[in-house]
């Protein structure tokens, strides 16, 4: 049965809803290095390419040394074969190891152009996300352009280009970390679970009426004070919000961790707007949302399942938060406009700088205690959106920040005005709620969903 869960669709679960979170698996990457020995090609008295200079065996040690780090820094398990793969004896061992296996990804490095088609046979017959290195001068244009853009492999051909491995296999720990991933989704009334398609995320629907409980219960202890104190602390302006709306902030952003934590979550999302309703259940959650994403943890606004997938997918690849929004345009000066009552203000990251921000009432609610982050013009940025189904699509955008307004007339509280380098008219970006982050990682994410059958839109 296919459950529709606000803007995103997922299928049905076997797994019982009261399980924890599933334990995350460490990535398993299979690689090899595939060449014939130097030794038979000094015999024949030919080379072809990379030619008679290249030194294989070399190249392959010094490449196993810095695999190596990279798979310590990623904490993913790289797996590559000491002896490299040369007849078809052996390739058929390696596809039929890697069938059993079922690694996450693999990691192909082919010093050789007549060896060419026996990566691509490995490639077409395991049918498993591969991270191809080629240096230059192994391939010619034809093999290039063969696998470039297929989908189900990131190609790199580059001079002994390991920070392009590391980014790809920074992209195999992504898939496998989503997969392995449980979002608690805050909303209605019934307890279930279910999967997103292609991801594999694991969604499990806790009740509001939990929520509720366990702000109520939350009492305003040291921690709690602490915490507003920091946000009192932190603000470089207060506007509107009294000294007891900052405490019950804070005592949100604790209800909102009690629950995730008793859910083993990842991440969350909530239907946060009927509770500020009157007769009003909780005060607005958007300063425990601000601490979430500064700590790392995606949370999303109103239960919106894409956008929240689309926050998390970027804090696994990149390790920054986003700021998901609601998009406008500035026709005039063809810009692109977006706000919300929410936003991280470490946007570089846990251990990057906080940017000012101000604490204002919600805007549409008229009440409590929000951050209005300030972001720093000039900063390039990327804006994306994962639109979950069989058929995923992820929209992707990058520009700068122009400016934030402080004192916009209208809105939500946290705004951004930025370019757009993919569009001539602004009103052609598509999406609602898309997830902004800091830095350029459109080509990033385009590799992303070539690797993995994401149809990328921009």
């Amino acid at each position: 049965m296919t459950t529709l869960l606000s803007s995103g669709a997922l299928v049905a679960s076997d797994a019982p809803a009261e399980c924890r979170g599933k334990k995350r698996r460490v990535p398993l990457v299979r690689g090899a290095f595939i060449y014939p020995p130097s030794e038979q090609l000094r015999k024949a008295g030919y080379f072809s390419w990379p030619g008679s200079s290249f030194d294989a065996e070399g190249h392959q040690r010094t490449y196993t040394d810095q695999i190596a780090q990279i798979a310590r820094d990623l904490q993913v398990h790289i797996q590559m074969d000491q002896k490299p793969l040369d007849g078809d004896e052996s390739v058929a061992r390696f596809i039929a190891e890697v069938k059993h296996s079922e690694p996450d990804g693999l990691l192909l490095v082919p010093f050789k152009k007549g060896h060419w088609p026996k990566v691509v046979r490995i490639i077409e017959e395991t049918g498993i996300p591969s991270v191809v290195l080629a240096t230059l001068g192994v391939l010619l244009v034809g093999h290039i352009n063969q696998l470039h853009r297929r989908t189900g492999v990131y190609l790199i051909s580059a001079m002994d280009d390991l920070k392009s491995v590391r980014e790809g296999m920074a992209m195999i720990r992504a898939a496998r970390r989503m997969k392995d991933s449980l979002l608690v989704r805050l909303a209605g009334d019934e307890r279930r679970e279910a999967r997103v398609p292609h991801l594999g995320t694991t969604v499990r629907s806790v009740p509001l009426q939990q929520f509720y409980q366990v702000y109520e219960e939350t009492p305003v202890d040291e921690a709690v004070k602490e915490l507003a104190a920091s946000y009192h602390k932190g603000a470089k302006e207060i506007v509107e919000p009294s000294a007891k709306d900052i405490v019950d902030a804070a005592r949100a952003c604790f209800a909102l961790k009690r629950v995730v934590e008793a859910e083993g979550g990842d991440a969350v999302m909530m239907d946060c707007l009927p509770g500020l309703r009157k007769p009003r259940k909780h005060v607005p959650p958007c300063m425990g949302f601000m601490t979430l994403r500064d700590e790392g943890i995606p949370a999303g606004c109103q239960a919106d399942l894409n956008a929240t997938l689309s926050l998390m997918l970027v804090q696994e690849l990149v390790g920054l938060p986003g700021f998901q929004q609601n998009a406008a345009m500035n026709t005039t000066e063809n810009h692109y406009f977006g706000a919300h009552c929410t936003a991280p203000s470490k946007m570089l990251g846990p251990k990057g700088r906080a940017e000012p921000y101000i604490l204002r009432t919600h805007a549409e609610a008229g009440w409590g205690c929000v951050p209005q982050i300030l972001f720093k013009p000039g900063q390039e940025v990327t804006m994306a959106l994962y639109q979950s189904g069989e058929q995923p699509r992820m929209l992707i955008y990058s520009g700068k920040i122009v400016r934030c307004y402080p004192k916009a007339p209208g809105g939500c509280r946290t705004n951004i005005e930025m370019t757009i380098n993919e569009v001539d008219d602004v009103c052609k970006v598509q999406g609602m709620h898309q997830a902004i982050f800091y830095g350029n990682h459109a080509r990033q994410l385009h590799r992303f969903c070539r690797l993995y059958g994401i149809e990328a839109v921009s």
